[in-house]
């Protein structure tokens, strides 16, 4: 199993790095390429989603990225530090915050999983996760 990882600083102009990477590191692990522009799509959005929550709460942490290339599989985790809402509701800031956030959570999934068949979310109050996954074509035999 190769893994990438990427960290950069939670600034909109570092998200468009992160979708070049991301689709240089698919392509090379057998992504199909109709499906390329859907990887960087959902990338972006994704580490979007995750420079607002940072930008949002004032976290100065990293905006973590993993490119993972298994044997018949690419994931792409996508990583934030920011409180989510609990069940409970328990986040810093007011009701109204909350609201607004978990309002703009729902868009940026949605546009995700319209995306990626294959997508998990976690989240609490230490930060989330999106994981990605798409299916690898079997390296093609060299002809001679």
């Amino acid at each position: 199993m190769a893994t990438v990882e990427l960290r950069f600083s939670a600034l909109p102009e570092h998200v468009r790095t992160a979708r070049l990477v991301a689709a240089a590191v698919a392509r090379r692990a057998g992504v199909d390429e109709a499906v390329l522009d859907e990887v960087r799509l959902a990338v972006g959005e994704a580490c979007s989603r995750a420079v607002g929550l940072h930008q949002s709460v004032g976290i100065s942490a990293p905006v973590k990225v993993a490119l993972i290339e298994e044997e018949k599989q690419f994931s792409i985790e996508v990583g934030d530090e920011a409180p989510h809402a609990t069940p409970r509701g328990d986040t810093p800031g007011g009701e109204q915050d909350v609201e607004a956030d978990v309002e703009e959570d729902e868009m940026g999934l949605a546009v995700i999983s319209g995306l990626v068949d294959d997508v998990k979310v976690t989240t609490g109050k230490d930060g989330g996760l999106i994981r990605m996954t798409w299916p690898t074509a079997p390296p093609s035999a060299a002809v001679l």
